[in-house]
Formats: structure tokens, sequence, C-alpha cells
């Protein structure tokens, strides 16, 4: 008897593609049925932001308006990072249930369901970066560069999003329950965003953790952020931020492959 690996012929890139996009909208789909994942990225970033600007802004920067000019830039970075998450935890919870092995019996791309789970997270990171936009715009943020530094903002979001999602589908694959995605991922996720410069000035730190804060990967995409949306050094920042997204997905994507498969392999 064959096994589903086999059952599944092959698929043409126009044909993929479209599946990639169906499968991507029915993972979109799924937070009609689990709007604590809507919750988790919406609300749960805009009380980050009212709680770091209205308690901490006025002892870290003089005053909330101050603090939210320097501040939202790096949290949308923190919450791109923090996202990432549920794409592990969405893969976890297809693998356990059965609906991976499902989706691969049918006669689709193999790489589709992977795809089309990634793809959604990038519908998700859109959403969550125009979201805490909009809610800085209303608490008094202005740009302090040409509105095109928002789109490029959002690209290179994307693009690190993209690539730092493959380590949360590692987590996912090796996880036992979609639980433990989410412990296991936010427990990595806090030190790496909280010992970077996204809530408090390098320059306010001690040497050795300036050294630290200076090398961390969402340190160079705050600045990155803060350069396109205030002005500022951008260009160095920003070519850190690929070169680390590169290495990442250079090192996690392989990984991923490998431990999904091996998963697949084991049923």
């Amino acid at each position: 008897m064959r096994g589903p690996q086999e059952l599944t012929p092959r698929v043409g890139l126009g044909r993929a593609l479209q599946q990639t996009f169906t499968l991507a909208w029915r993972t979109l789909l799924q937070i009609r049925h689990n709007p604590m994942e809507l919750a988790d990225f919406s609300i749960q970033p805009i009380l980050f932001l009212l709680l770091f600007l209205f308690v901490f802004g006025g002892a870290i920067a003089g005053s909330p308006a101050d603090y939210l000019q320097f501040m939202l830039p790096g949290l949308i970075v923190m919450n791109m990072m923090f996202v990432t998450v549920y794409v592990g935890y969405g893969l976890n919870a297809d693998l356990t249930k059965g609906v991976f092995d499902r989706l691969r019996a049918l006669p689709i791309a193999r790489w589709a369901p992977l795809a089309g789970r990634i793809l959604a997270d990038m519908v998700k990171q859109g959403w969550s970066i125009l979201l805490l936009l909009a809610v800085g715009f209303l608490l008094g943020f202005r740009l302090e560069a040409p509105f095109a530094g928002v789109l490029l903002m959002s690209a290179l979001l994307l693009v690190a999003a993209l690539a730092f999602s493959w380590t949360m589908i590692l987590v996912g694959v090796m996880a036992r329950e979609p639980e433990h995605v989410q412990i296991f991922g936010f427990t990595v996720l806090f030190p790496v965003t909280f010992v970077s410069n996204v809530f408090v000035p390098v320059e306010t730190l001690p040497p050795w953790l300036r050294v630290v804060v200076e090398h961390n990967p969402v340190s160079h995409l705050a600045d990155a952020a803060r350069g396109l949306l205030l002005g500022g050094s951008v260009l160095e920042p920003a070519l850190w931020s690929l070169l680390w997204a590169l290495a990442v997905m250079a090192v996690f994507a392989p990984l991923s492959l490998w431990a999904l498969n091996r998963r697949l392999a084991r049923g």
C-alpha cells in the first residue's frame, strides 16, 4: 500500500501557488474559530504600547509624547517577532491533529501546506504593523521622514518575519503540543526582544550589556525602522538586518525541513 507522500502527484507551479493561497486563506479563516489568536496579535501589542507609554514613558524619556516617538518603531519590531510564534503553533496543531497528513494525501503540491501557513503569517504581520501605526498616530506619533519610509519599513519587517518564522517552524515541528510551542517560543523571544534597544536607548545601558544589545538583530531592525520613520541612519542597520535574516534562514530552513520530513516519515 502506498503512503500519503506517494499519493501526491506532481503539480505545476501555477496550480501549486493557487493551492498555497487557498491554504493561506484557510489558515486566516481559523481566526473565526479561535478569536483569541486575533487578540494575541492585535490587543496584546496595543496593551504593551499603552503600558510602556503611560507608565514608563515619563521616567524614560521625560514625557509620553517623546517616548512614543522613540518606542513605537521598536515596538512594531518586537510585535513582528512575537507574531512568528503563531506559525509554529498552527503548524504543530496541524501535525498533532493529523491535518497536515490529510492535506498531503490530497492532490496538492507537497510544499503548499507549509507555504500557505507562512503566507498567512505574512498577512497577520501586515495587519499588526498597520494596527500599531494607526494606534500610534492616534496617540500622537508623527512621521519625520517621507511616507515611503513606512512602505520600506513594512517590506523590511516582512522579510525579517519570513526569515525568523523558520525558527518557530522548527519549534512547531519538534514540540509535542501546540501549548509547548507558545511556552518555548515566548521563553526565547522575551529575552531576545527585551535585551535590545526597543524600549531604552543603548547609551543608558552598562558597557557589558551594551555590547550584547548592539549585536542583537532586534536592535538592528529597530534602528532601521526608526531611521525609516524618523530619519537618520538606515543603510547600515538595514544591511545588518538583512544579513541576520539571511543567516537565520540559512540555518533554520534546512533544519526545519529535515525535522518536518523526519516527523512525517515516523507517522
